[in-house]
């Protein structure tokens, strides 16, 4: 299917480039017939366009830099916000000329830290991108639907088992974004769902509720020893107390530079024991929006006076900003770092033993079971590999570029735009993670290497076998059938296993023994048995097979 050349850098081989273009093709009718319209941007592009939008310098390490001979900065691109609004505000003048999406097929290029899984995370790969431009935000929202019809039509298509889910809008900025997973047991990313409603998220967007409501003090707050416990697992074990009823600390320093002096503001996040910080919730709390980090050891010590592990809401040294997650605000008789090597508070309370929380958010990653948000059940979770997203970016870019329109009153007005792409060469390994077996690749029949295989068995000593053969090719590529014939005289069990690992849906076996009793042998890649069909009806039963 594909051979590495480099880290994150293959060669699509003969079989794996027929699954990309069956692939595009798809995408490229459903695009098509949505009313987009193709063109194909550059690989390499201007560093003075993405520095009119600020992402030469926010986009870090994976935005491949170089120069030319001239010195002139270039990046190889790994999307086209900034080309494709470059080529609108040159050539859209009108609202009459609205609305506009454009979209192309071309090769990007992302300089991962850590390339892995083959296609799944490789440097260089292929996209389709797409953009559309309207008038207002309401315009905009319904190319954003249309566009959103158009991949769940697209990934229907493929054969595939996906969500879409709600999703943080991440590096490319906008308003609200929906991501497309395949789903598999492998997948990088845990999407979160209620079963009972049409609630769906990915673990970045999925809004935790708060769970329970705060009852009243009953225990005394009470110092106590805790040597050697600076995890909440290893506290709630020694005081023989439920995790749940522990507090997870974790300390923040927030910097700002103004007139060359640099200001540092400390955050302390509190979490239940049993849950996990959900970092993009987090960079979204007043304050931490700008640039943050995890505190170093040495600012912990200025703060809060005692080494990580011990540190909670009470008694700091220095003026803390304390933000709850929803569920913490709702708790009583928690325990909480003392602030001090080896001990801990038990029984304290918001209120009478520490003040109210600054900021009350919601921090954390959900889990299974707990309610969901819309209120029509509890939620479940199951792995999916992202393979397609849309954006609304309204006017991220359009303004910072300049790119504006005349209205219906002559006015100049910035463009609303809406952003949305398929990785073309991931679906190659996400279809894979999704469908195998023991044996090998098991393709969607849509974007198989080929629809079905001849095997035929002694082909180069039986005339009959190599006659029926190829006129069953002929038959065959004639009804519009993808269709291969294995002519190297191989043994069956070496040939079929061969065809098995390769992954084609659909196989038909042609020997002596069959073609004098009229018929000929058919497996499909999933069936446990053959089934004999005759020969006269073969190409109609294969046609209804790869139709279905």
């Amino acid at each position: 299917m594909i051979k590495r050349i480099g880290s994150g850098i293959y060669t699509y081989m003969p079989m794996g480039l027929k699954v990309i273009r069956k692939v595009e093709a798809i995408v490229r009718e459903e695009m098509n017939r949505a009313h987009g319209i193709e063109l194909l941007m550059p690989l390499v592009q201007p560093a003075e366009l993405w520095q009119e939008t600020g992402r030469w310098d926010k986009m870090g390490a994976e935005l491949l830099r170089m120069k030319d001979r001239h010195g002139r900065e270039f990046a190889l691109q790994p999307t086209s916000e900034e080309v494709i609004t470059d080529v609108v505000r040159t050539e859209i003048k009108s609202y009459r000329q609205l609305p506009l999406n454009f979209y192309h097929i071309q090769t990007k290029f992302r300089d991962e830290r850590r390339p892995r899984f083959g296609l799944m995370r490789g440097r260089e790969f292929t996209m389709k991108d797409a953009y559309s431009f309207d008038r207002n935000l309401e315009g905009m929202q319904q190319s954003y639907q249309v566009m959103f019809d158009a991949y769940t039509k697209i990934f229907t298509r493929f054969g595939l088992k996906f969500r879409a889910v709600a999703a943080d809008n991440g590096a490319i900025g906008g308003t609200g974004s929906h991501e497309f997973h395949v789903i598999a047991s492998t997948g990088e990313d845990a999407l979160v769902y209620c079963p009972t409603s049409d609630y769906a998220a990915n673990m970045e967007a999925a809004e935790a509720i708060a769970t329970g409501t705060r009852g009243a003090a009953t225990a005394a707050l009470t110092k106590t020893s805790t040597p050697k416990a600076a995890k909440c697992e290893d506290v709630a074990k020694l005081l023989n107390m439920d995790l749940a009823q522990t507090l997870k600390t974790i300390a923040l320093t927030a910097e700002e530079e103004k007139d060359g002096k640099v200001t540092k503001q400390y955050f302390m996040l509190l979490l239940r024991g049993d849950h996990e910080l959900n970092e993009i919730k987090a960079a979204k709390v007043p304050g931490l929006q700008g640039t943050y980090r995890f505190s170093t050891e040495e600012e912990i010590q200025e703060v809060y006076g005692c080494k990580p592990g011990y540190l909670g809401p009470i008694g700091t040294k220095a003026p803390v900003t304390i933000v709850a997650d929803r569920t913490v605000a709702n708790m009583a008789d928690f325990v909480t770092g003392a602030n001090e090597v080896d001990y801990h508070y038990i029984g304290a309370n918001w209120g009478r033993d520490v003040a109210e929380p600054h900021i009350v958010a919601d921090l954390r990653n959900v889990v299974e079971g707990d309610a969901s948000p819309d209120g029509k059940g509890v939620l479940a979770i199951e792995r999916g590999i992202e393979v397609g997203h849309v954006f609304q970016l309204g006017t991220a870019y359009s303004e910072a570029m300049k790119a504006t329109f005349l209205d219906e009153n002559g006015k100049p007005a910035p463009l609303q735009m809406g952003c949305y792409g398929i990785g073309i060469t991931r679906i190659l390994g996400a279809a894979i993670e999704q469908n195998y077996d023991d044996k090998g690749i098991v393709w969607p029949t849509p974007i198989a290497p080929f629809e079905l295989v001849l095997c035929p068995m002694g082909m180069d000593r039986s005339e009959a076998v190599k006659e029926a053969a190829e006129q069953l090719y002929a038959d065959a590529t004639a009804a519009g059938i993808d269709v291969i014939i294995d002519d190297r005289g191989l043994r069956p069990g070496q040939m079929f296993a061969d065809w098995e690992l390769i992954g084609v849906p659909h196989r038909v076996v042609i020997g002596d023994r069959g073609l004098k009793e009229g018929n000929l042998e058919y497996q499909g890649r999933r069936d446990t048995e053959a089934t004999n069909v005759p020969l006269a009806d073969i190409v109609a039963f294969i046609k209804g097979k790869v139709q279905q």
